[in-house]
């Protein structure tokens, strides 16, 4: 029996990764330590003089809480032995591990066992036990990457799956009691973000939101969850309390999440070793739409996000962005329009000029009056919503018509027709071989009839998909997905510009020399089309007039002057 006195620090270890249930059992850290014990009762030489638990970290790092509390120990001369279940609980990482035994302990004077493995470094080691403990740490490490390798297998298929799978919910949601991978509103947290995009589209800056939120007493995101009891912690914290910061509420204007788009799968780690988080290509990433309840709208999201993207400042005397901030440019350089106040006695009048021009660089002036610039926008997006307005009671004018009526262009004879015209074609190149055969053609007619099958073919199917889909539209009045109609008709009773017309239906104003001015509505494709279908109709049904005020939507886009306005 030895005569040296032993100082033992007991060390257990359990990851969240470590094998199924069972396995979980055995290896549980109140097992492991009851088994050192009882394993120890029969080493008088071995006094326990601490245990050290690391439950919840994984074996392949070495930088764990408890372990460098231990190797503190043991560096200080408290410790001299160290006792494990097995070669497993001490670590999985083959190259660390062996580093540990085979030159940190014995260089410290460190007395290491490993139970269940039967290694005592204290005994003489035969040969074969030199080469089982360094195979068997070996096998650890390949165990570790197995299971992590499984673990990113079946966390993408969950992602794909539209699961959430974040330890913490995104601001304005919660986790569903039901199903902790499923995000519902938090009622509170919602409104707090809709109010935060509805002063967006007003025109405040992400400072003004900020600091309104503060003077309100809101809770900023991360003092929000603190103070619902969830346990925390993050690098944006940079006082005792955190407040709303200009950053917090660009993440949130910027975030898909809240209509109802779950991004996830951005970071990754090199491997199972390295814990260091590295960012993947966007192409990368599971994106999955529809996969809980929106906060906001899509049309809203949209619209702010354009806010994001223009150039738009506010001056430091105002709450707000002006009016047509970010929306106004030049129309003959490009560039955008800049404001200018001129004192005259007591008042003071605004006018746009060409940032070009200001600047000495060329261009003219374009001066034109903030009040005349109004008038002629209130008066071009009325004109548009009087157009908007009759396209879409003529739309359901054709949804009310019987399925007949709408088939106006026969497309059941013409795709018929086009059909027997295929098969026809077909008829003939099937014979050109025979007539080629029996020398009534020569080898270059066969390949220039062919050729010619080929392409009337082609274009015949070519032309019968167009027109099944012209028909179905022609049918369904193509009016199910007209959302973009709503967007205009909220403002029908308007009376004057504020900043979230501007924001909702003018995509950019131009001024050209002579104050013309065009204003350039958004979703003007899809009115395009609307115009385009419709007036292809009116040719074959008798169609209603416009409303009074209204404008013919067969001529595609509405001219007054000094307005010229693209539908």
């Amino acid at each position: 029996m030895s005569k040296i006195k032993y100082k033992a620090c007991i060390y257990a270890r359990l990851s969240k990764d470590d094998g199924d249930d069972a396995k979980k059992e055995s290896n549980s850290i109140s097992n492991q330590k009851a088994l050192v014990r009882d394993f120890l009762s029969n080493y008088p030489e071995i006094e326990i003089v601490a245990e050290k638990v690391d439950d919840g970290y994984s074996g392949v790092s070495f930088d764990r809480p408890a372990f460098n509390e231990m190797m503190e120990m043991i560096r200080s001369r408290q410790v001299n032995c160290v006792v494990c279940k097995d070669l497993s609980r001490f670590g999985r990482n083959y190259i660390e591990a062996g580093n540990y035994i085979e030159k940190v302990f014995p260089f410290l004077g460190v007395r290491f066992i490993a139970i269940n493995d039967g290694y005592d470094s204290a005994e003489k080691q035969n040969q074969s036990s030199n080469l089982v403990i360094p195979f068997k740490n070996l096998i650890n490490d390949a165990y570790c990457k197995d299971i992590s390798v499984k673990i990113r297998s079946q966390l993408e298929i969950k992602r794909k799956k539209g699961e959430f799978l974040s330890a913490f919910a995104v601001y304005g949601y919660q986790k569903d009691p039901e199903d902790h991978n499923k995000l519902i509103p938090d009622l509170y947290a919602a409104e707090v973000v809709k109010q935060i995009f509805h002063w967006k589209l007003e025109g405040m800056s992400q400072g003004k939101i900020a600091s309104e939120l503060n003077k309100k007493g809101v809770l900023c995101p991360m003092e929000y969850k603190l103070a619902n009891g969830e346990n925390i912690q993050t690098a944006f914290r940079g006082s005792d309390k955190a407040k709303w910061s200009s950053n917090t509420v660009k993440r949130i204007l910027q975030n898909e999440v809240y209509i109802g788009v779950l991004v996830q799968g951005k970071q990754t780690t090199p491997n199972h070793k390295l814990k260091n988080r590295v960012t993947k290509d966007e192409s990368e990433w599971v994106r999955i739409e529809n996969a809980h309840e929106a906060i906001i709208d899509h049309d809203t999201f949209m619209a702010v996000k354009d806010l994001m993207n223009r150039d738009i400042r506010t001056s430091p005397e105002e709450e707000t962005v002006y009016l047509f901030s970010g929306f106004i440019r030049c129309g003959d350089c490009g560039q955008n329009m800049v404001r200018k106040t001129i004192p005259a006695g007591k008042k003071k009048y605004t006018y746009y000029v060409c940032s070009t021009n200001k600047s000495g660089k060329g261009c003219s002036s374009h001066s034109i009056s903030e009040a005349e610039l109004s008038d002629t926008v209130l008066h071009a997006v009325r004109a548009q919503i009087a157009l908007i307005a009759d396209i879409d009671r003529l739309y359901r004018f054709i949804d009310d018509l019987p399925e007949n009526q709408k088939n106006i262009f026969n497309y059941d004879a013409q795709i018929i027709k086009l059909q027997e015209e295929v098969e026809k074609y077909k008829k003939f190149k099937m014979k050109l071989y025979e007539n080629l055969e029996e020398g009534i053609i020569n080898q270059q007619e066969y390949f220039q009839y062919k050729n010619n099958y080929t392409t009337k073919i082609n274009d015949a199917e070519e032309t019968i998909e167009s027109l099944k889909k012209e028909r179905q539209e022609a049918v369904e009045g193509n009016h199910r997905d007209n959302v973009w109609i709503s967007v205009f008709r909220r403002y029908e009773n308007i009376s004057e510009l504020d900043r979230r017309v501007v924001v909702e239906l003018i995509d950019s104003i131009e001024v050209f020399e002579g104050n013309r001015i065009q204003v350039n509505f958004k979703y003007k494709d899809e009115c395009r089309r609307a115009i385009e279908y419709i007036e292809k109709l009116s040719h074959q049904v008798v169609m209603p007039k416009p409303v009074k005020g209204g404008v013919p939507l067969w001529q595609g886009k509405v001219e007054s002057r000094p307005v010229l306005l693209y539908a």
